[in-house]
């Protein structure tokens, strides 16, 4: 059995693309998706279909540089969200406008339309995790849809508190991203690596897998950002895994026997404090977090960069 399919009878594993070839060729549980992904894959020939109908059926004036474009970007990841649904099994994940990362109304109208948008077109509510960066405002906004059966899943969590006031929130999914966190230690570091079982984002991870299991709490949680294979293999046991095609293919040419490092049952052991967070404290917690409060900002603006290219694309392709 090679370490692809040993993972997957420990780990959900999910595909951390908008390939939807790549998504045939790995099973996946799941799927997440993301704009930087989108772009990629808005580019491909075999995906042009899909854009050339979206922007038919939206009916935009895209010539005029005035228009806005949310509508169309939208209805493009409602467009991909399906035709990932058409494979996978479970849930897709897709993402709120990281432009409204510090605006709770605006994030709650824009999941409520992704929501409907899906169950207009016969999606259960349940196969949609709407991803929201993990700024205070968005854990709030999350929170607000939790309640409304609107399942979510928070990104760019790079610390415990995020995770915590996630957690509190009854938020359905966080994704802490663990090769961010290691590309900004060996940054600050110097070094060329870091063996694995001492990865800053590995451990960041392995500590709040221990910290819910140890409480109880019923959010999941699905590690991402992956820059090689053996930051998967020391996370084997977490929840989810969201892992990218070229590492679905290492797993899968890789035979080595896996061990389960992460069980519910030795977090249930450990001696952990319990901590309290209201607003001052996960505003205090995250600037005191240098790493933590750099890439958060960091993949907001990353994302909301890519949206950004992404008009830009589709206002090209009508031209």
């Amino acid at each position: 059995m090679n370490t692809l399919d040993q993972l997957k009878q420990m780990t959900v594993v999910v595909a951390d693309t908008g390939d939807i070839q790549a998504m045939k060729a790995y099973s996946p549980q799941d799927a997440t998706t993301n704009p930087s992904l989108l772009l990629a894959s808005a580019q491909l020939p075999e995906y042009r279909h899909l854009i050339d109908e979206t922007i038919r059926d939206v009916d935009l004036d895209l010539a005029n540089p005035q228009s806005d474009l949310a509508p169309l970007l939208e209805a493009l990841a409602v467009r991909f969200g399906m035709e990932i649904l058409n494979i996978i099994p479970g849930r897709v994940s897709v993402e709120v406008d990281a432009g409204l990362s510090f605006d709770v109304n605006a994030t709650v109208e824009t999941a409520q339309r992704l929501i409907q948008a899906f169950e207009t077109k016969g999606i259960s509510r349940d196969r949609i995790l709407i991803k929201i960066a993990s700024t205070w405002e968005g854990i709030k906004a999350a929170e607000i849809l939790e309640k409304q059966d609107i399942h979510c899943n928070l990104t760019l969590l790079f610390s415990l508190p995020q995770a915590i006031a996630a957690a509190e929130a009854n938020v359905t999914l966080i994704s802490p991203f663990v090769g961010r966190i290691l590309d900004w230690h060996l940054a600050k570091t110097g070094k060329t690596q870091i063996p694995a079982e001492e990865d800053p984002g590995v451990l960041s991870v392995r500590t709040i897998y221990h910290y819910y299991k140890r409480f109880g709490y019923q959010t999941e949680i699905m590690g991402a950002s992956f820059r090689n294979m053996e930051e998967i293999i020391q996370l084997a046991g977490c929840d989810l895994l969201t892992i990218s095609p070229n590492l679905l293919e290492d797993l899968s040419k890789d035979t080595h026997h896996l061990e389960r490092i992460l069980s519910p049952e030795m977090a249930q052991e450990m001696d952990i404090k319990r901590l309290a967070l209201d607003e001052n404290a996960f505003r205090w917690a995250m600037n005191e977090d240098a790493m933590a409060t750099e890439k958060l900002a960091e993949g907001i603006r990353r994302f909301r960069s890519d949206l950004d290219k992404l008009e830009d694309f589709l206002r090209q392709e009508k031209a």
